[in-house]
């Protein structure tokens, strides 16, 4: 089996069902086999992310301010930026084995089980929607997920500060503080189902953060980094991609150091204590 040429079609399909099923098969594959890459292997530069063909797309600062969570469309608008989140983290957990066939098969079998759960995610919040009378791709959507991973795919080191270790762990942050806002509204059954539904997805994503703090120091040896530099590498390539000076309003300690973010790491991105 060829499981490049799967995972292709998979991140260009915009089918969430067929990118189960070849995930699936490729998860399957790879638990059982040694994967082989042909050396005439190149992975091809996608030109623009799989949801396009369903999704508006638009700068970030023209997406609407989320703050109506009493209406079903204000909650609709909420539950669909989570979705497209959910959804893009699919096809960034997908192309993490595409794009860099040279890694080991614990690598390719971690990256693609976070595909299955981000899957997973996207599935249940696309039902929520559908409850609430709206479907993914109603609601104008922007594309820095897709542009960070675009920006970082010469470079696997930097895709893993970048992707996993910055943008799934900035997710450790923020979910408590939805689930805080959301709670004095949990006796509407769509709230409840929201909040369920995000308690979920974010324990499952310390999983994938540290699966990202793992490989992310594994490359740092192989590349040759000075045992003990990983967090000087970090935070240089925050810097290098113009991360270090967004503002980071809280710090989940708790989460990040389970995800295997050191106190020191932890204090530099904001937190004023960690122990």
């Amino acid at each position: 089996m060829n499981i490049f040429s799967l995972l292709e079609r998979a991140i260009m399909s915009d089918d969430i069902l067929l990118k189960e099923e070849l995930t699936v098969q490729c998860l399957a594959y790879c638990t059982q086999n040694e994967i082989r890459c042909d050396d005439d292997f190149t992975p091809l530069l996608f030109s623009k992310p799989s949801y396009a063909s369903k999704c508006h797309i638009v700068d970030p600062r023209e997406l609407p301010a989320r703050k109506d969570f009493e209406s079903q469309e204000g909650l609709a608008t909420l539950v669909h930026a989570i979705a497209h989140i959910e959804y893009s983290a699919i096809d960034l957990a997908l192309d993490a084995v595409y794009r860099y066939p040279q890694m080991p098969s614990d690598y390719k079998v971690d990256w693609l089980e976070v595909a299955s759960d981000e899957i997973r995610h996207f599935q249940m919040l696309q039902r929520l929607l559908e409850e609430l009378g709206y479907t993914y791709g109603d609601f104008p959507v922007h594309c820095g997920l897709f542009d960070a991973a675009e920006h970082s795919a010469e470079n696997i080191l930097d895709r893993m500060a970048i992707i996993p270790r910055y943008y799934e762990a900035s997710g450790l942050d923020v979910s408590p503080q939805i689930i805080k806002k959301l709670d004095n509204k949990r006796k509407n059954p769509n709230v409840k189902k929201l909040i369920d539904a995000l308690q979920l997805i974010y324990d499952e994503e310390i999983d994938h953060v540290y699966k990202g703090d793992k490989w992310f120091k594994y490359l740092c040896k192989e590349a040759g980094k000075k045992e003990g530099s990983e967090e000087e590498v970090y935070f240089e390539i925050l810097e290098r991609y113009k991360l270090l000076s967004k503002h980071r309003p809280y710090v989940n300690v708790q989460a990040r150091k389970e995800a295997g973010f050191s106190c020191a790491e932890i204090k530099k991105l904001g937190a004023k204590e960690c122990s």
